[in-house]
């Protein structure tokens, strides 16, 4: 009888492994993709809170030019023109300069010990995803001009540039400010279409 009760539990613990494996929610994911994801859903709000009725927002919108694959964290097309918005999620303080390839990151311990780190320039990143947007919409026959920006969320941009967004203020006078062509009800709707 005794191993009979060992086997049935052996037997449970399997099945709850098994079901617990095949759950969405049991996914382990690694701490800087936890973050990012927390920065996406973050910005996501910010954006949100300025979108006006006519605005499409996109998010996470897949795309390949010649090759490039890219992934655009936000997307939002109306009259004023087509924005990307890129979103990093960082804790600790950042360095670098507009023009780096990567900047350099400072985090440090509880016990004050400083660990470094390497990320990528979101600054080149969202230029490297306007050029492939830009020319995605123009093979499909959509000739516009895509402004991009990226979002730093947790830590302070270690350069003053036009290209980085740092409130919600800063986000509204981006998305809604007339910019170089606006567009008209059939190229927005041409958009719409190619990236849903």
């Amino acid at each position: 009888m005794e191993y009979l009760v060992i086997g049935a539990i052996i037997v449970l613990i399997i099945f709850i492994i098994y079901a617990a494996s095949k759950s969405d929610s049991f996914t382990i994911e690694p701490p800087h993709r936890a973050a990012g994801r927390r920065g996406e859903h973050i910005a996501a709000r910010y954006i949100s809170s300025v979108l006006r009725e006519d605005d499409a927002y996109y998010t996470n919108v897949s795309i390949a030019f010649d090759g490039k694959p890219t992934e655009l964290d936000n997307v939002i097309v109306n009259k004023f023109g087509v924005f990307i918005i890129e979103v990093k999620n960082y804790s600790g303080r950042l360095s670098g300069s507009e023009d780096d390839y990567e900047w350099t990151k400072v985090h440090f311990s509880d016990a004050g010990n400083p660990y470094y780190k390497t990320v990528k320039n979101p600054i080149k990143q969202v230029k490297r995803e306007v050029y492939i947007l830009a020319k995605y919409l123009d093979y499909y026959g959509v000739s516009v001009w895509v402004d991009g920006y990226a979002m730093i969320i947790g830590a302070s941009s270690p350069v003053d540039s036009e290209y980085v967004l740092s409130s919600v203020g800063d986000i509204d006078h981006a998305i809604h400010t007339p910019g170089k062509k606006r567009l008209n009800s059939d190229t927005i709707e041409s958009i719409k279409k190619l990236l849903s």
